[in-house]
């Protein structure tokens, strides 16, 4: 074979062994994955985004290459939600990652195959037939509301040996939510604690929890995360430091904030399952046929500087808990 010849052989024998290659077949097909949130959209720039699209290019998902992504985010008007699901339709996603019972509800009426990353037990609020066999268009994460909520109260009565009345403030427009302050109540219950109810609708209802608690100060407060208490987490942060009240809340991110402490799953574990999921689908999963999982890291975070300024004295058996002190 001349050389010339030979040359040219060798070249079309790489084109086509590249274009043969599964790596080369999986960066031409662009995979359309949509999020809808009931806060501000998800950005892939900032948590929980940052850890669901790290675990998506750990499968060989990269933005711009061989993955498009639409998010959607209601800001706290729930009521967007049906809006919002139709525009991810009309954008042909084929999995929609949803945060919150909302977004997972609209989610779920729209027949895209989901993956929900927080909002509740769903299998309480109907999204799932049970956690071993989904069936439907839903699958996802789901919280062990019971257990959390009496982790939470055992943390906030090893801190408060006198505990006797805890505040706990929820969304009482979100089922999920509401099933996990119930879940908190009987906790509550068990230790032997009363507890002060404050559901809230709207921003402006904080204003009358605040002003219950006024009038009737507890020993603690216990806040139950979704899209309206994290939009207001601040104005609760700091009625507790105003009050010097010890607050115990669902993520670490509000410790961060200046909260007191939060005991809660791994959100970075969380959203790599979620990936994990996404990857399975686009590769022709159902999601009746992906089992619910449960996450199996919680972390437990104290931030000492606020715990000081409220004149708290932690005990060194809660500290030697922690999995993470912030000074």
């Amino acid at each position: 074979m001349r050389r010339r010849e030979f040359i040219s052989f060798l070249g079309s024998t790489a084109t086509w062994l590249l274009s043969a290659s599964p790596a080369t077949t999986q960066t031409r097909k662009q995979h359309r994955l949509g999020t809808l949130v009931a806060s501000a959209p998800m950005s892939p720039a900032a948590p929980p985004g940052t850890f669901l699209f790290e675990g998506l290019a750990r499968r060989g998902y990269v933005l711009g290459q061989n993955l498009a992504h639409e998010a959607r985010g209601a800001s706290g008007k729930v009521n967007e939600m049906p809006r919002l699901i139709q525009e991810l339709k009309t954008a042909r996603v084929e999995v929609v990652v949803t945060a919150s019972y909302p977004a997972a509800t609209a989610a779920k009426s729209s027949g895209i195959p989901t993956v929900i990353a927080s909002g509740g037990d769903p299998v309480a609020t109907g999204l799932v037939q049970s956690l071993a066999a989904p069936g439907g268009t839903v699958t996802g994460i789901a919280d062990d509301a019971s257990a959390l909520s009496t982790k939470r109260l055992s943390l906030l009565a090893a801190m408060l040996p006198k505990l006797r009345r805890v505040a706990m403030l929820w969304n009482k427009e979100d089922l999920g939510m509401s099933l996990r302050y119930e879940s908190s109540a009987k906790a509550a219950n068990g230790i032997g604690a009363t507890v002060q109810p404050l559901g809230v609708r709207e921003p402006n209802d904080f204003d009358e929890a605040f002003a219950a608690m006024t009038r009737d100060l507890p020993d603690a407060i216990l806040m139950v995360s979704d899209s309206l208490t994290l939009l207001n987490r601040k104005r609760v942060i700091d009625f507790a430091a105003e009050h010097k009240l010890p607050a115990i809340y669902e993520g670490d991110s509000i410790v961060r904030d200046g909260g007191l402490m939060s005991y809660g799953a791994d959100v970075k574990e969380i959203y790599d399952r979620a990936a994990a999921m996404v990857d399975l689908i686009f590769k022709g999963a159902k999601p009746a046929d992906l089992p619910v999982e449960q996450p199996t890291r919680y972390l437990f975070v104290i931030n000492l500087k606020t715990a000081r300024s409220i004149g708290l004295n932690i005990p060194p058996t809660v500290l030697a808990l922690a999995d993470e002190v912030i000074e």
